[in-house]
């Protein structure tokens, strides 16, 4: 989306405050004071405290909605807001795991136009500005990344519909990031998620040629009085459709 309210410097602007973030938090993990929930607690406070502060020095007239934060309703009178997910994947991360993120994107008018997702125990960051090139579709049974503790009741359907391998995994921000970097083809979610689980990597696989909308197929909108958007689908373009018919086949929208 050409808007002039972007700034071609968000989209690196957005992948340095995620690297950021997930530096602190590597650091913070290493670190060994902290472990379990505290690590989780500490890790959650720390990055959104790094986040908002940095937004709040660069950014002082646009808006943000953090999961970590208190929402400040005057974000739906601002053209720009921030989304962002300080620890996606809090489990993962005090388990030691790599699969979670941190997540920021910029919203303009309820559209993902910038976005950045940090893989920190990879070393990675994936975001707008330069997105790899897309995966070729899959030559072979599609792979479906689910959640590894609680996968939604569409699982079952789509598998089936797509005769899918499923692929287990820990955050939203590392699951659709795996469609993007070729470990999976499919990321469906139903049952539970806020915009910021979903934003900035929507906007990263949006940005790299992936299908991204409701599991229903319809428009994702950002920046919305209530944050909660339930379900999501990444996926490459030719399964949309069949993802999209399974889902509702299944019920599950």
């Amino acid at each position: 989306m050409a808007d002039d309210r972007l700034d071609p410097a968000d989209h690196d602007y957005a992948a340095r405050l995620a690297d950021a973030a997930g530096r602190l938090l590597l650091d913070l993990r290493r670190s060994g004071r902290f472990d379990g929930s505290a690590l989780r607690a500490e890790g959650d406070r720390r990055s959104h405290d790094l986040l908002v502060g940095l937004l709040a020095e660069a950014h002082p007239g646009d808006g943000v909605l953090s999961e970590e934060g208190r929402d400040d309703t005057a974000r739906l009178e601002r053209d720009r807001v921030w989304i962002i997910d300080p620890l996606d994947g809090t489990r993962e991360y005090g388990e030691h795991r790599d699969d979670w993120a941190v997540h920021v994107a910029l919203a303009v008018d309820g559209e993902v136009v910038a976005g950045a997702v940090a893989l920190p125990g990879l070393d990675v960051v994936l975001h707008t500005g330069d997105v790899p090139p897309l995966p070729p579709p899959p030559a072979g049974a599609p792979r479906m990344v689910v959640s590894r503790t609680r996968p939604p009741a569409v699982t079952e359907a789509i598998r089936s519909a797509l005769d899918a391998d499923l692929v287990p995994m820990g955050s939203a921000g590392a699951k659709a990031m795996a469609v993007l970097r070729g470990e999976a083809d499919v990321y469906a979610h139903a049952g539970g998620q806020y915009e910021w689980d979903s934003a900035a990597p929507v906007a990263v696989a949006a940005a790299a040629g992936l299908h991204v909308s409701r599991l229903d197929g319809s428009r994702l909108r950002y920046n919305q009085p209530d944050p909660w958007l339930p379900d999501l689908l990444v996926c490459h373009p030719e399964l949309a459709d069949t993802v999209i018919a399974a889902a509702a086949d299944g019920a599950v929208v």
